[in-house]
């Protein structure tokens, strides 16, 4: 018996693979599947259906775990900053009252607006906008993302700005926006390097960043906190980039970026021979190890949201928009 090995053959048996493996990819994604390659595909994010429905879940279980102080009742929803704040937030709550909360008010969020950028690679994320029982007329931003089809869709971050603070965002014929490349210089600053150039600021001061509550407010109330009758506070600030910490940009109306990123911080407050550092209340308690002698170490997990202009516009400076930080640890000494 012998085997044809012709070129011939070679190419029709390539070409029929071919043909069957695009037949399976066309059938699957009519049927809401996609198998395409997710590193080298151009594709939203998710589905408006698919996006709400995980806003949906996310609530459900944020206010179980919150009504509860469970961290294991929404821990497959949240992850990066927000999982960090989330978590250290609901251990304090459970040790000061392990009931729960008796008299907890849900969250209700309404009049929500998703931008879903359409991109290449991993992660996929999209932005939910949403008002809220809670937080006055704020916009509660959240950041839904996830590294594969296999994982669900969990919140990396959460901040709030003013009603006129979300700014318009570019968007195709379709509705889908544009995710920013972390690495882009056609911004002020490049969002891989805007978590070390804030971190740098409050630090040092400097032009990059527009005065407000969360600059140059920020670094004038650490000023007058710095020193106290009996009191120090050192304070260091760290960057936050890594793995679920990375940042992630949406590319705005006017060719900047709404810019959503995580910092590391430290207070560390150490009083004076013969007097006490002043009493942390029952939270930060909850979260201290070791005893509080002299000193006490606070450390926060801060996540913010930014406009980075265009390179070369008017100004030029990055305007911080929000900012959400909690303790998620403490050491006395």
């Amino acid at each position: 018996m012998t085997r044809d090995r012709s070129p011939r053959r070679h190419r029709r048996r390539d070409r029929n693979a071919l043909i069957a493996a695009s037949l399976t990819a066309l059938s699957l994604t009519a049927s809401g599947c996609v198998v395409v390659h997710g590193e080298r595909a151009v594709l939203p994010a998710s589905t408006r259906a698919e996006a709400a429905k995980a806003l949906e879940r996310f609530t459900d279980a944020y206010n179980k775990a919150d009504q509860a102080f469970d961290s294991s009742l929404d821990a497959d929803y949240v992850t990066g900053a927000l999982g960090d704040i989330d978590r250290a937030r609901l251990r304090a709550g459970h040790a000061n009252n392990p009931g729960g909360n008796s008299g907890y008010v849900p969250l209700k969020l309404s009049d929500t607006k998703f931008t879903i950028p359409k991109k290449a690679g991993w992660p996929r994320w999209f932005l939910a906008d949403t008002a809220a029982n809670k937080g006055g007329s704020a916009r509660w931003l959240f950041v839904f993302t996830r590294g594969s089809l296999s994982e669900p869709f969990q919140v990396a971050y959460l901040t709030l700005v003013r009603p006129d603070g979300v700014p318009e965002f570019k968007k195709d014929k379709d509705g889908w926006a544009e995710a920013v490349p972390a690495t882009t210089a056609e911004l002020a600053v490049p969002p891989q390097d805007l978590s070390r150039t804030y971190a740098t600021y409050l630090k040092s001061g400097g032009s990059g960043f527009a005065d407000g509550e969360h600059t140059s407010g920020w670094r004038q109330t650490r000023a007058k906190e710095a020193r106290k009758p009996g009191l120090v506070t050192q304070y260091i600030d760290e960057a936050r980039t890594d793995g679920d910490y990375a940042p992630l940009a949406l590319r705005t109306a006017d060719g900047g970026a709404l810019v959503f990123f995580t910092t590391h911080h430290f207070e560390k407050e150490t009083a004076y021979a013969g007097t006490d550092v002043p009493a942390p209340n029952d939270d930060v308690r909850a979260l201290t190890k070791g005893e509080v002698k002299q000193s006490l170490t606070l450390e926060f997990v801060s996540n913010e949201v930014a406009l980075d202009p265009r390179k070369g516009a008017a100004g030029d400076k990055v305007s911080m928009l929000g900012r959400i930080q909690g303790l998620t640890a403490a050491q006395g000494e």
